[in-house]
């Protein structure tokens, strides 16, 4: 029997895309229904369109109205605060921007604060990025959970993992190709900032858009690296914390697919812990002695 996987959530970023009309919805279905469809098939999907300011409350409670009772919605915070104030005099917008999103009360689930990548030209360095970090995170409302994403690898460290982890914020885990491994991080302490993980399989999305825009099916053998990630959930399930996991199409072409090839992997591990815990001998195997 297959240990339940209910600290998973799983789905992708964003519920349409170019192709998605012919390879995951149903023919003929129409794209107000697509939602309701696609609550369907997962638990979760991480809004995309919040990144570029916030809905409408109409919105918002149509998507509430749309999914099932148990359906979780995790949303990116609008890029005007990340981007171009990041974190500065932005507060007002901000709280603006949570309260329209608790219109999907107990399906709100983290929102994810998506940095750019800082070059050695930008007026905002690591020094600067963890002060403004220090005065914008313990203003959170406690009652919400958020997680953060950064883009530059080498900012990293002890010192930001501390100060997520005070403010229990989640660093969210990416596959990116200008961040580092996700086994190399693990090796390097202890990444679980918050009482859940936050994991991104992004992709390269310049290079797969060398090959494709339509998103219909699989362009690009991500296997080696889908591997690596389930075995890195699995470890994190294990320590028995939520872990919100999300798929972009840009990661391999298809993110439905994706999305059950990694289920599938991550469900073989789950039966392979239960063999190896069943063959424990005595007491620690479950089994009653004769």
């Amino acid at each position: 029997m297959v240990e339940k996987l209910d600290r998973l959530l799983l789905g992708s970023c964003s519920f349409t895309a170019q192709g998605w009309e012919t390879s995951f919805y149903p023919p003929g279905l129409k794209k107000t229904a697509y939602l309701g469809f696609y609550g369907q098939q997962f638990n979760s999907v991480e809004v995309d369109a919040t990144f570029y300011g916030a809905p409408s409350e109409k919105t918002v409670t149509r998507w509430y109205e749309q999914t099932p009772a148990d359906f979780i919605f995790a949303c990116k915070v609008p890029q005007s605060i990340t981007h171009e104030a990041c974190m500065v005099d932005c507060e007002d917008e901000f709280l603006q921007f949570v309260n329209v999103m608790s219109g999907l009360k107990h399906k709100l689930g983290p929102m994810l604060f998506q940095f750019p990548y800082y070059n050695r030209k930008a007026a905002v360095g690591p020094k600067e990025f963890l002060d403004r970090l220090r005065v914008f995170l313990p203003n959170l409302p406690g009652e919400l959970r958020f997680a953060l994403e950064i883009r530059n690898k080498d900012w990293v460290g002890p010192e930001l993992l501390d100060l997520l982890r005070k403010n229990k914020v989640a660093l969210a885990l990416i596959d990116h190709p200008w961040m580092s491994r996700p086994c190399d991080l693990m090796r390097n302490g202890d990444i679980v900032t918050s009482d859940f993980v936050y994991v991104r399989l992004l992709g390269d999305r310049y290079a797969i858009e060398q090959l494709t825009k339509t998103w219909s099916k699989t362009v690009v053998d991500r296997n080696h690296e889908l591997t690596e990630w389930s075995a890195v959930v699995d470890q994190l399930l294990a320590r028995e914390v939520k872990v919100y996991t999300y798929v972009n199409n840009h990661f391999a072409g298809h993110s439905p697919e994706t999305l059950r090839q990694f289920l599938e992997m991550l469900r073989r591990r789950q039966q392979q812990r239960v063999r190896n815990r069943d063959d424990l001998p005595g007491p620690l195997s479950g089994n009653k002695k004769d």
